[in-house]
């Protein structure tokens, strides 16, 4: 599958905009949208950039496809708008030739405890009690819970909820990398409620000053 490493780590089902200039992923474009389903790889880069190549990559990613592209005629560039889906593996890095390139396979969840809905719900009250505390400390109001934290409906998978209330959650790349590596949506759990316990530290921190 063709690749592009991001220095973002995306989450299954959410929306990614791109704008194309680089060679290389200019022809990784064209070549995805001769096939009838476009789509490529996306992986964080763990260390370097996007632009140049010499990057190191992390080796769990999702799959994006293409659903609107437009060519900027005659600048050598693209803008595109994908949406992710499902999670996969590298197996393996091919060659950079003409462009980032691995054999991949899908990564379901893997079996685990179960979640239960008092879990998630906890989880997401402590989230909303973030957003409150920031709204408070900043004198504005905050919309309804739904709108902050999106809905889901109660027979969502819940590995598909913690996905989606960790794409609202305002983490950093490693914290969201940690969540979508997590084998399992009881690891997810585990992950993102450290991540939440983290990001309450650092508002604390900021709004103490």
């Amino acid at each position: 599958m063709a690749m592009f490493p991001l220095q973002s780590a995306l989450l299954p089902d959410e929306d990614l905009p791109m704008q194309i200039f680089e060679p290389r992923y200019t022809t990784l474009v064209r070549d995805c949208m001769r096939d009838d389903d476009p789509r490529f790889g996306v992986v964080l880069i763990s260390h370097g950039r996007e632009v140049g190549g010499g990057d190191v990559r992390c080796d769990v990613g999702t799959i994006a496809r293409i659903t609107e592209c437009v060519d900027l005629a005659g600048t050598g560039r693209f803008v595109l708008r994908c949406r992710t889906g499902e999670r996969i593996r590298v197996c393996d890095w091919l060659p950079d030739d003409p462009y980032p390139r691995a054999m991949v396979q899908a990564w379901p969840d893997e079996p685990g405890e179960p979640v239960t809905a008092g879990q998630l719900e906890e989880l997401e009250d402590r989230v909303m009690a973030l957003f409150e505390r920031i709204a408070v400390a900043r004198n504005f109001s905050l919309p309804d819970r739904d709108v902050v934290l999106g809905t889901a409906p109660d027979s969502a998978d819940p590995g598909v909820r913690l996905y989606a209330l960790a794409a609202r959650t305002p983490i950093g790349a490693a914290d969201r990398y940690a969540v979508l590596a997590a084998p399992s949506a009881a690891e997810r759990l585990a992950a993102l409620s450290e991540s939440v316990d983290s990001l309450a530290a650092v508002i604390e921190f900021q709004l103490s000053e």
